[in-house]
Formats: structure tokens, C-alpha cells, sequence
């Protein structure tokens, strides 16, 4: 292998890089036209170098059969020597995380347009059985005159295949954007890739992330636990109809979430529609699925947006329904596929409380590993940091530390009346 060049492809700089290898902007010399080529060396997996491979073949075969605007195309895929390299089209554009990057809210209707062309490019991918799951504003490219597409199905998953090289239970993608059955470990399907665009979304309209920590413990505890308030709390600016629809999208059950990114994509289009000419539309939208009731969104306030447990109904974040923080958290940690199916064929009647198979203190460790951190913090640390975290610097009082000072000295204290009192 050239140093410069990569099968028919040469190189002319380098892009980035990735947790699966360098990017690279290259020329395809064979039809002459500009393409990125992905690389993984090999020879840097000592490890499990076979697995990791079959990995990226993998990801290339689940991108490969997708054909969709929203979505980036891949060309080919070859390997030099050590090095497994992808072809794909190559875009000029900018990450939606570098339009996030100020902590700035985008234009409603810029919004609603990014976060409805993500939907249909999944609702494609969805339907070809392939489901992202890593689904961030640094896999959304923004064109300055064409669609968005998602990049990096790094470690999509097709649902069709039987190969087994994700570990169940392993979770991946980027914690900021996790979904609740993501972060306790349980297999991820489309549902979660729904969650996901829900928080980038959020993101979007408010410029604040719906779901934030000082550390990872706390970050997963939210994601678990709380309940952001409606976008329209934060940023007055959205209107009430996308409340309801990061409502559904943010929903901790699976089975009060969007059932299909085709569904969202409708509701996300239709809301687009009355933003930008609002006379043109004549029916209500109704993004909860209250179709059947005959009801819009109108006139179902913050109990509506409750009842969908994935916002509060207050200006600041709360707790979310005990009934869907039941759901949520006792989903069980399957470990096998085998387990997914059997699962969803049981007839047990539903949890009524926390299943003995979530260990919170285990999912921790699981994800704190994956984030570089580690933690061995109780139940009640989490909860303390969760909220903590929710509160602005000036308000949030005495660190750990200073409580840990404080019980110190008294309990040194007793110790040393208890000496004097025995004298």
C-alpha cells in the first residue's frame, strides 16, 4: 500500500477521526470524482482483531444497503494490508454539534426541518431493518443547500442478521443521548433511535440539552429518572404543538414513544407546515396518537404533557411518573437474542415496581467504563448528584466534600467527649 493511496483511492488529507479510525478526503481515481474513505488499522487490535473487523464489514454492509437523500452513501469497501478501508460520498457541510456548540437555540422552523429529514432518513433505515443507535449531533451533517444526512452507522445493528458481534447488554453510543433501555442495558430497537433524535431535538429548540450531569452517574440517572420541562418552558419561542411531539419522542415506556420514525417524520412535517404557513393547515395536529378520541392538542395543557411522561409539567425539571419510571427500570438486562424474542412472547402480567434485575450500581460501572470514569457511588449518591446537577452553581450549597469535613470533625468530636466522660 502506498503511503498516499489506498486501493484506487488517494489521499488528500485527512478529515477526523473516530472511535472506528481516520477519516480521510480522497480522490476516487478510477471515476475521478471525491469521495471520504474510513480506515481501521487492523494491526492495532491485538485483540480480537478478527471480531473487530467482521465489525466494520459489518457497518459497511448495513450503510451500503441503505439508498436515501437523508442518509450517506456508501461506495465500496476494500482492505490494503492492515488497513479495512470504506468509500463514501463525500460531504461539504458542517456537524449540527458545531451549530450547538454556543448553547444557542436554532430557528424553530430550522429545527423541526433538521430533526424531520433525520426522522425519514431512519424511518428508511428502520424499515431495511437497520436501527443506528448512536443516533448525535455529530452523525448529522448539515449541508448549506442540500438535505441533511446522518453519517457513521458505526454500530448500527441490522436485526436481521444472526452474527453476535455486540455483546447484549454492552452499552453503546454517546451517554448525552442515550435512551432509559440503552442506559440499563437492555438491547436497543428502533424506539431507541426515536429517544435519541428526541434530545436532539430538545437541544435544538432550546439550546440546552434536556438531560445533564457533573459526571456520568448523574447524566444516566436523568435520563432514567427526570422529566424536562416542555421546550416551550425554556424557550418561549416554540410553540405548544412541539411540546406534545419531544413529549412523545422523549417517552421513557417504549410503548408511549413513537412507534415508527415514519410516524414522527408525519407529525414533524405537519408541525413544519404550520410554522411556516399556518393558514394552510386546517386540522389540529394530533402528534399523542389521540386520533381515535377525536382530540388535538389543544386544551390538553401540562396534564397532557405528563400523562406522556417524557416532560414536566412545571418549568423545571421533575421525577417522572412513578407508573413509567416502574416501566422504564424493570425491563430486564437480556443477554442473549435469544432472550429478546422470548421476551417479547412472555405473557407475565406488567411490573408494578423496580424489577430485582436492574442493579443501577452495575449499569453504572457498565457505562462509567465505556466514558473513561469510574464510580462505585450508592442509589443515594445518584439521586443527590442527579439533582444537584439541576440546579444553578450558586444554588447548589455544599459539595460531597464538605459534608464528608463536617461528619468527620463531629465524629471526631464524640470520640474524644466519649474519651473524657470514661476518664
Amino acid at each position: 500500500m502506498e503511503a498516499s493511496k489506498l486501493g484506487r483511492y488517494a489521499i488528500q488529507s485527512e478529515l477526523g477521526r473516530g472511535a472506528m479510525g481516520v477519516v480521510y478526503k480522497a480522490t476516487d481515481t478510477a471515476l475521478e470524482r471525491t469521495v471520504a474513505v474510513k480506515t481501521v488499522n487492523m494491526a492495532l487490535e491485538r485483540d480480537g482483531a478478527d471480531r473487530y473487523e467482521a465489525r466494520f464489514y459489518q457497518e459497511a454492509r448495513a450503510a451500503g444497503s441503505l439508498n436515501h437523500p437523508n442518509i450517506v452513501t456508501v461506495y465500496d469497501v476494500g482492505k490494503e494490508g492492515n488497513v479495512a478501508y470504506m468509500a463514501m460520498e463525500f460531504i461539504e457541510g458542517q456537524e449540527l454539534r458545531s451549530l450547538l456548540a454556543e448553547g444557542r437555540a436554532l430557528p424553530v422552523s430550522q429545527a423541526v426541518s433538521i430533526a424531520a429529514q433525520v426522522a425519514e432518513g431512519l424511518a428508511y433505515a428502520h424499515q431495511h431493518g437497520v436501527v443506528h443507535r448512536d443516533v448525535k449531533p455529530a452523525n448529522i451533517m448539515v449541508l448549506a443547500d442540500g438535505p441533511v444526512k446522518i453519517t457513521d452507522f458505526g454500530i448500527a445493528r441490522m436485526r436481521a442478521s444472526t452474527d453476535e458481534l455486540t455483546q447484549t447488554g454492552m452499552m453503546l453510543g454517546s451517554p448525552k443521548y442515550m435512551s432509559p433501555e440503552q442506559v440499563i442495558g437492555k438491547r436497543a430497537d428502533h424506539r431507541s433511535d426515536i429517544f435519541s433524535l428526541g434530545v436532539i431535538l430538545y437541544e435544538t429548540l432550546t439550546g440546552a440539552a434536556p438531560f445533564t450531569g457533573e459526571n456520568v452517574t448523574a447524566l444516566m440517572y436523568q435520563i432514567v429518572n427526570f422529566a424536562p420541562p416542555a421546550p416551550s418552558a425554556v424557550n418561549p419561542a416554540v410553540p405548544e404543538l412541539l411540546n406534545f411531539i419531544v413529549a412523545k419522542m422523549l417517552a421513557k415506556p417504549l410503548e408511549e414513544r413513537y412507534q415508527s420514525a415514519q410516524e414522527l417524520a408525519n407529525d414533524l412535517r405537519n408541525c413544519e407546515r404550520q410554522i411556516t404557513s399556518p393558514a394552510a393547515v386546517t386540522q389540529p395536529l394530533r402528534p399523542l396518537g389521540l386520533g381515535t378520541a377525536g382530540l388535538g392538542t389543544a386544551g390538553l395543557g401540562t396534564a397532557g404533557l405528563a400523562a406522556a411522561g417524557g416532560l414536566a409539567a412545571g418549568t423545571h425539571p421533575e421525577l417522572a411518573l412513578s407508573q413509567a419510571q416502574a416501566v422504564v427500570m424493570a425491563q430486564t438486562l437480556n443477554r442473549t437474542r435469544q432472550d429478546d424474542s422470548s421476551r417479547a412472547e412472555s405473557t407475565d402480567p406488567p411490573a408494578h415496581g423496580l424489577a430485582q434485575s436492574f442493579d443501577s450500581a452495575e449499569a453504572t460501572q457498565r457505562l462509567a467504563t465505556l466514558t473513561g470514569a469510574s464510580t462505585t457511588l450508592s442509589d443515594s449518591v445518584f439521586a443527590t448528584q442527579a439533582m444537584s446537577s439541576l440546579q444553578p452553581p450558586e444554588l447548589r450549597g455544599w459539595r460531597r466534600r464538605d459534608w464528608l469535613l463536617v461528619g468527620g470533625a463531629l465524629l471526631l468530636g464524640l470520640l474524644i467527649a466519649a474519651a473524657i466522660l470514661r476518664a
